[in-house]
């Protein structure tokens, strides 16, 4: 199984542990910033695309130096440079799992654009692969049917969050639906886990699922 992972240019106090210590070696893509984060941590990217402009001339230097595949994209496009490194992950770099770091926190905006992003319909072929991951939350998309997820062994609570109408069903958790009807896009929020593995299923549309702890 083929990961890649993205790091954006999100606050760093908010990166997991692994990452601060560098110890996250599978396939990278640095966008922007990113890449000179990496690269600090003794981590060359496979790819490194952005406009640049959220670095000096020294670390624009030093990028260039680390990365054999430099990607430069005028600030005005249509696309962000997360959904450009999605596109190279899994059209490119054939990634199984695509992981995004460096998503969340800073600019609310930004965060939002990134989280829901995976709404758009170009997006659903391969939007149960991406996952945006912090240092207190772990986000997953999935498309309708039945679904079985594990319990990360630092997480305590679980949060489903429907991102359209839909009919919803939640087994093996605190507070559990029979295929409730979800109107809206809502967060039900501070589930936890009974067991290891928690099922659900829904019947349209996508359904995020946060995994998190307290800080």
């Amino acid at each position: 199984m083929k990961i890649v992972n993205l790091l954006v240019g999100g606050p760093t106090d908010l990166w997991p542990n692994d990452l601060k210590l560098g110890k996250i070696k599978d396939n990278w893509i640095g966008v922007d910033r990113g890449s000179f984060r990496l690269i600090e941590m003794g981590i060359n990217p496979i790819v490194s695309i952005g406009d640049y402009d959220s670095m000096n001339d020294e670390e624009l230097s030093i990028v260039k130096s680390h990365v054999n595949d430099l990607r430069t994209f005028d600030p005005i496009k249509d696309d962000t440079d997360t959904q450009l490194a999605l596109k190279i992950a899994n059209k490119e770099l054939k990634a199984d799992i695509i992981n995004i770091y460096g998503a969340t926190g800073g600019r609310l905006d930004h965060f939002l654009s990134n989280f829901l992003m995976m709404t758009e319909p170009r997006y659903k072929k391969i939007v149960s692969k991406i996952r945006i991951i912090d240092n207190q939350n772990t986000i997953s998309y999935f498309l309708p049917g039945s679904h079985t997820i594990k319990k990360e062994l630092d997480k305590k609570y679980l949060a489903y969050l429907p991102l359209n109408e839909m009919n919803l069903t939640l087994n093996d958790v605190k507070y559990t639906l029979d295929n409730y009807h979800v109107a809206r896009p809502i967060s039900f929020a501070s589930n936890e886990f009974i067991g290891t593995k928690a099922n659900f299923s829904f019947d349209k549309g996508i359904l995020s699922v946060i995994q998190s702890k307290d800080s």
